[in-house]
């Protein structure tokens, strides 16, 4: 899928999460319910910086273009090292390592790391990241061109800033689901695993399929492309994506929300 779908079905998957939680028990505070749509909207575009054509290689100028590189070059010798007879040869990483199960928990728990040991400053760091991720696949039309990337700078950072103060405040949610002292925003981690899980399963319903499951091997396949049937894929930008899957996203992340926050 393309970015705005994916950012969009990243902030209706964290929604819906917040209406589970809201069910089990927990319920989520505001702040938290936004701050995780916001940065699973940004993580659902974070798998594609194998592809120097993706938004998030663009998002911040020559930095990303230059992990662009290196994660790309990594996803492939990843992939050169670890495909049996029945994996195809290519010549690059898009879709392998990056679309992984694993690489998703290891992200999600390295952000999750950083965030209760790394202090305010960390944290930020993580909001920022996200808020410009999910400011150029939420907004892609506003976000267009280089000379725009400034001010999707400074908005990612002024938004960071004030929602990183608002959750610092008391029963504002820095320690919700994990409330034991040093614990603190030991959930920003889940909204991100869960950005690149539903990226890869977005990626699973196009032409290609998505290796969601490697190192698990399938048959003689360890980069077994997991989707549906083909008659049911789509490819990348289609109608189905635009017309169809982005509405359902939309209608879905408001009524995600509105059970959240128990006005149904």
């Amino acid at each position: 899928m393309m970015g705005p779908a994916h950012s969009l079905s990243g902030a209706a998957a964290w929604l819906g999460v917040g209406a589970a939680a809201a069910a089990a028990g927990h319920p989520m505070p505001w702040p938290v319910l936004l701050v995780g749509a916001l940065i699973c909207a940004g993580a659902a575009l974070a798998p594609d910086l194998d592809h120097k054509a993706a938004t998030i290689s663009r998002a911040f100028g020559p930095v990303s273009r230059w992990l662009c590189e290196i994660v790309d070059k990594l996803s492939y010798a990843v992939y050169k090292a670890t495909r049996k007879p029945g994996d195809p040869r290519r010549s690059g990483g898009h879709r392998t390592l990056t679309h992984t199960w694993l690489w998703a928990v290891l992200i999600g728990g390295g952000a999750s790391v950083a965030a209760i040991t790394g202090g305010r400053w960390a944290v930020l760091g993580i909001l920022f990241v996200h808020m410009v991720l999910a400011i150029e696949g939420l907004l892609w039309r506003a976000a267009r061109g280089s000379s725009s990337d400034v001010l999707v700078w400074l908005l990612a950072a002024t938004s960071a800033w004030i929602l990183g103060g608002i959750l610092d405040q008391p029963g504002n949610g820095s320690s919700w689901l994990f409330p034991d002292p040093g614990q603190e925003y030991l959930w920003l981690g889940l909204p991100i695993v869960l950005g690149a899980l539903v990226h890869d399963i977005g990626d699973a319903l196009t032409v290609s399929g998505c290796p969601v499951l490697w190192p698990i091997p399938v048959g003689r396949k360890r980069w077994y492309p997991i989707g549906p049937p083909k008659a049911m894929r789509f490819r990348a930008g289609s109608w189905v994506e635009l017309k169809v899957l982005m509405p359902v996203f939309m209608v879905l992340g408001g009524v995600g929300c509105a059970a959240a926050l128990n006005f149904i």
